[in-house]
């Protein structure tokens, strides 16, 4: 009986470590995360283009991506006034509509022009001020199924290792047409 809790986390741990080979979240005997279960489809500047032809009227401030790697995606959006709420710091719905483009772009980085994918949930987390300066956007893909994608995104303007906001982002992809 004593032996049985040790070889039930022996066990648990040695299911949970194949699960993750599976998902492809670890590499086979190395312990780091690998991102090579998924591959890019779109580069950076082609999503800059699909974006510029969906939505004709952002202008240059849809010039936001600037690279994509299997799984990740980063974005930079220059800073403007505008964005300021009172206080002096950059107001949480240009952050949230940020973490939301990150979240479609990394959809389409993968999955190619996919237009009429849309978000179903995005949950957003305010960590500290974003303070007026250019931001910083990085995106890691959770998740991509057939019907919806999950993404993690972090925003910063000072460092990356002090976000400003932190947001889940799930997306819900287009159903081909029957």
């Amino acid at each position: 009986m004593a032996c049985e809790a040790p070889l039930a986390k022996l066990r648990d741990y040695l299911l949970n470590q194949a699960d993750a080979r599976r998902r492809g979240q670890i590499g086979a005997g190395s312990g780091e995360r690998v991102m090579t279960r998924w591959q890019v489809r779109l580069s950076a500047d082609e999503l800059n283009a699909v974006l510029a032809q969906a939505f004709p009227t952002g202008g240059p401030t849809l010039d936001l991506v600037r690279e994509v790697t299997p799984g990740r995606i980063k974005l930079l959006r220059d800073f403007d006034p505008s964005m300021l709420r009172p206080g002096g710091s950059i107001s949480g719905p240009v952050l949230m509509g940020l973490a939301d483009t990150a979240g479609y772009v990394i959809v389409m980085a993968h999955v190619g022009p996919e237009l009429m994918a849309v978000t179903s949930s995005l949950t957003m987390n305010f960590l500290r001020p974003a303070r007026p300066a250019a931001i910083n956007v990085e995106g890691e893909l959770l998740s991509l199924g057939r019907r919806s994608a999950v993404c993690d995104v972090r925003i910063w303007t000072e460092a990356p290792d002090r976000p400003a906001a932190q947001a889940t982002v799930t997306y819900a992809r287009a159903m081909p047409a029957a």
